[in-house]
């Protein structure tokens, strides 16, 4: 078992104490020498920094986005056999130090802790075991995940790596050596995946042709990747600036754009004709079993595929309905889907420029964040900034997005809204996109957890999906309670983001257990909403790309409007939404089971006061 400080200081004391006992015995009273032993409590803490402290020197860019810079000169050794071993080993040490722990000394806030850390531990640990790492180490990345999606924004000097010292720019030269060794073992997991029979979609393959395809478009001093040349602080003299410059055309000319030309080649030349034809995981040899480990584990509960899907199906059905009376009440006087044909290409619901999407946005901001002090009782200390995603990523982008901010509130979180294909796009969701990305969905999600100093590091920057996507599509329907929904159309904007999230639950189980075609899902989805084409692509293909994630916002929405209603029910007037929002928020990302839990002790509580 590993220690932290005050562990090792206790242990110092105790064994010079056992010294002291063993020169006078009859000085040392038996309680002074039992009070100098770690508390359940300590000893639980220390294990959460260990923890954290070895995680965050095993996987640097973790760090880095957190604002910890100890370990910024390193990208890290992801996808490599050392780097899983690694990763493996310390979930089983942490799991056989955590049993180690008598439970039943802590108190309740610990014990959510103790929970919280076995069960996403375990979880972790399961996906590190050798069957499923065959199904997923050979398929290392795809166009929306992996760090060639996001680690160009990440380097571009308008992301998370400060770019304020000398010290700051040589570390990225450093990052961008390693992250060229990560995208050449990158071909070598694909190249294991061709050998055992494991292998991605055509189709996902040729969106990553496209996508590095427009990386390597930019010339080196014009891509992202040179940004932090184009911005030196005033603090670097110009013999700095010019050795850097020099540097980094180098780094980017000889090793970093060799490497993503070596990437796309492989894929483009051979991986691309070995691919497989079917899109969902059912048609991928190890694909059944590995969509039912996703499955409970994006979602956090025991659910099967075949319950979703039909869960997915009752809600598709109960929001037709809802937007049939939108429909009725606006006056329309064709049938629903003339009525999502409408608001698709009607220029009434479309913005004119990027610029005036923008303005919209900032105005939406301003308008929410007048409302939120009456629903929260602690905002973020940590800004949110509205901004467009960059070009060089848009085009497989969903429609908004959200870059989380600085534990110490000095970088700001940003909103992101895609303006690719802007006559594809409808304004109607604008208002819900904003609240479930933004203020309050993401950001106070994200933010108070992170700023929350007295919660272990792993309950304070970890989490899981469905509580997170969760939170954020509960948080679209706050607009209800704020007003933004009485007029109809931004009314029917939020049903149709919650069409979207109950359509993936059919979707993606459509795909991955049922053999649903691409075709077919884009059909399904058009027909029961007003999506643009261009949204309904990029979604299906998302869903193709990461099988599960899409199952967990509906779930988890789903879950934190249940326990809301159980106590307003339960609490009648001692019920307060501030309170009941804070309960959710301020200890991290649960365990679905385990918020469950933690809002009913807090209901018994109250009730009893």
């Amino acid at each position: 078992m590993k220690f932290g400080p005050l562990a090792a200081l206790l242990s110092t004391s105790a064994l010079a104490a056992c010294t002291t006992v063993a020169q006078a015995p009859m000085t040392v009273p038996a309680a002074q020498t039992a009070a100098v032993q770690p508390s359940a409590h300590d000893r639980l803490f220390d294990l959460f920094r260990a923890s954290d402290e070895a995680n965050l020197q095993r996987n640097p860019m973790n760090a880095l986005i957190r604002g910890d810079l100890r370990y910024a000169a390193h990208f890290g050794d992801y996808l490599s056999d050392e780097y899983y071993a690694a990763e493996r080993a310390a979930s089983e040490a942490d799991l056989a130090a955590l049993k180690a722990i008598p439970r039943d000394q802590l108190n309740s806030t610990d014990q959510l802790a103790y929970d919280v850390f076995e069960y996403t531990t375990k979880d972790t640990l399961r996906g590190l075991q050798p069957d499923l790492l065959a199904l997923t180490a050979v398929r290392p990345i795809n166009h929306f995940s992996g760090y060639q999606t996001y680690y160009p924004a990440i380097a571009s000097g308008q992301g998370a790596a400060p770019f304020k010292t000398v010290e700051d720019y040589e570390n990225n030269l450093k990052r961008h050596a390693e992250f060229s060794t990560y995208l050449d073992r990158a071909i070598e997991r694909f190249r294991q995946g061709e050998a055992s029979g494991v292998v991605d979609t055509k189709m996902t393959v040729r969106n990553m042709i496209e996508q590095l395809d427009g990386q390597l478009g930019q010339r080196p001093e014009e891509s992202t990747y040179f940004g932090p040349i184009n911005q030196f602080p005033d603090s670097i003299g110009a013999a700095d600036r010019a050795r850097l410059t020099a540097a980094y055309k180098a780094e980017l000319t000889d090793e970093l754009y060799p490497a993503l030309t070596r990437l796309r080649n492989f894929l483009r030349a051979e991986y691309l004709a070995k691919a497989r034809e079917g899109h969902g995981l059912m048609h991928m040899k190890g694909g059944d079993q590995l969509y039912r480990h996703l499955v409970p584990s994006t979602t956090t509960l025991s659910m099967s595929p075949e319950e979703i899907h039909n869960l997915g199906l009752s809600e598709v059905a109960r929001i037709t309905a809802e937007m049939e009376k939108v429909r009725t009440e606006v006056g329309f006087k064709g049938t629903l889907q003339q009525f999502f044909d409408d608001i698709r290409t009607n220029p009434k619901y479309k913005m004119k420029s990027r610029e005036a999407l923008a303005q919209r946005y900032y105005a939406i901001g301003k308008s929410v964040d007048a409302k939120l002090p009456d629903y929260f009782s602690t905002m973020p200390k940590t800004k949110l900034e509205i901004r467009a995603v960059e070009p060089f990523r848009e085009k497989f982008q969903a429609g908004g997005s959200y870059e989380q901010g600085a534990a110490d509130a000095t970088r700001p979180g940003v909103f992101y809204f895609n303006a690719y294909d802007l006559p594809s796009r409808t304004t109607p969701g604008m208002t819900t996109l904003y609240l479930h990305e933004g203020s309050p969905g993401h950001h106070f999600q994200i933010s108070l957890a992170q700023e929350n100093e007295a919660l272990p590091s792993f309950m304070r920057f970890g989490g899981n999906t469905a509580f997170v996507e969760g939170w954020a599509l509960y948080a679209e329907t706050l607009g209800y309670d704020m007003g933004f929904y009485k007029d109809p159309m931004q009314r029917f904007g939020t049903l149709s983001d919650e069409m979207l999230r109950a359509m993936r639950l059919v979707v993606d189980t459509g795909i991955h257990s049922k053999g649903w075609t691409r075709d077919q899902a884009i059909k399904y989805m058009l027909d029961h909403s007003d999506m643009g084409r261009t949204d309904v692509i990029a979604e299906v293909e998302r869903y193709i790309a990461i099988p599960s994630q899409a199952l967990a916002y509906k779930i988890g929405a789903l879950t934190i409007q249940r326990l809301r209603r159980k106590a307003e029910a339960e609490l009648g007037p001692k019920f307060d939404v501030r309170e009941f929002h804070a309960q959710v928020l301020m200890t991290g990302a649960l365990p679905l089971a385990i918020l469950e839990q933690k809002i009913d002790r807090w209901i018994g509580t109250r009730r009893a006061q």
